[in-house]
């Protein structure tokens, strides 16, 4: 969210008035001024936002940046929840438009947090269109993703203006902020969000309804092993990502109403359950300097791993992650240009958007 542009000074001309009693006035709440397809609107203000040990300021994101850990699963409170774009009739209409783009991804209640995410829309479907599911969340008995809305012009402008607001806290202590994308999750009640985990950070700002978000630490390998890790990144896979029940006592647990939100490390696992009431959820998700090399060094774990090659766990020898980091951008950086030399398709590192999950 871009702060606030400052107020020039006015020139006062003084004049004598009468003295007047005035009754005591509230002192005024900040506002959250949101930019949305350049037509600003300015949300109502909002006391969910003010929580206790954050920052108070009149943008959209509360965060303790004292105490931030890019590393580290921690609250958040926002100011979000009346944005033009998030409503209701939007989100329909929003959602027709990604349907036909193949930007949608949906699947029924039915499913648990033990299904394999990258499958549940396969063998868990929602046969209901995106009008139909959206218009009817409280009965459609589904769960729906409008993915990567930063490339819709009005949704980047969302996108950008949260995250432009929290870049130079973020980017103090974890710098080069990229590949930023916006998801927005639709659920009806009684919906589980399957156990899984991701290539980015993220922050979940609740929106509308309640849930119950389930996140472990980016580091536990009892929950997530690093050879589950490795394998992700470099199948992109989730499938040695197993649910079990007894994690739920490992778990830092958020019961997420309007306003409140959570920060979550790149492959922090998490799962998410819905209550008795529809939920619409905001996702802003980026990476960094330190998350993208954190991923390219699982990446050439796993390809090692193919070659019966076994090397330390991520994190455990740094010297050897720095050597072995500089090796791997180096010849990542050689294929990207010979594949661009030869008209081929080749997503240059640091991108400022997302183009694919």
């Amino acid at each position: 969210m871009r702060l606030p542009v400052r107020q020039r000074p006015a020139i006062l001309r003084v004049t004598h008035v009468p003295f007047k009693a005035k009754s005591p006035r509230r002192r005024r709440r900040p506002v959250c001024v949101c930019t949305a397809a350049g037509d600003p609107a300015r949300t109502r203000r909002q006391r969910q936002g003010r929580g206790a040990g954050m920052n108070r300021h009149a943008g959209c994101i509360d965060m303790d940046w004292a105490a931030f850990d890019p590393w580290r699963v921690q609250a958040v409170r926002h100011r979000l929840m009346e944005h033009p774009l998030l409503q209701p009739d939007q989100l329909v209409e929003f959602g027709r438009r990604l349907e036909r783009a193949a930007q949608l991804y949906s699947f029924s209640n039915d499913a648990t947090a033990g299904a394999n995410f990258s499958e549940v829309g396969r063998t868990n479907p929602n046969r209901k269109s995106a009008q139909e599911t959206l218009q009817d969340i409280g009965h459609a008995k589904a769960w729906m993703l409008l993915r990567h809305v930063q490339g819709d012009p009005a949704y980047r402008g969302l996108v950008d203006s949260v995250l432009d607001e929290i870049k130079p806290q973020v980017e103090h202590k974890d710098p080069g902020m990229c590949y930023r994308a916006g998801w927005i999750f639709v659920s009806s009640p009684r919906t589980v969000t399957p156990f899984h985990i991701d290539r980015n950070h993220g922050i979940l700002l609740q929106i509308r309804g309640s849930k119950t978000v389930y996140v472990w630490d980016p580091d536990d390998i009892t929950v997530v092993s690093d050879r589950a890790r490795d394998w992700f990144h470099g199948h992109r896979e989730l499938a040695l990502v197993k649910w079990q029940e007894e994690f739920r006592a490992r778990a830092h647990v958020f019961h997420l109403q309007p306003g409140m939100g959570v920060y979550m490390p790149l492959t922090s696992p998490h799962m998410v359950e819905t209550s008795d009431e529809p939920s619409t959820t905001l996702s802003l998700s980026y990476n960094t300097d330190a998350s993208r090399r954190n991923v390219l060094l699982h990446v050439v774990r796993d390809r090692m791993r193919g070659l019966g090659i076994g090397l330390p766990p991520v994190g455990r020898r740094p010297r050897f992650d720095a050597w072995l980091h500089a090796a791997a951008h180096a010849a990542d950086g050689t294929r990207r240009y010979v594949r661009h030399r030869l008209g081929r398709p080749a997503h240059f590192d640091g991108a400022p958007y997302a183009s694919d999950d």
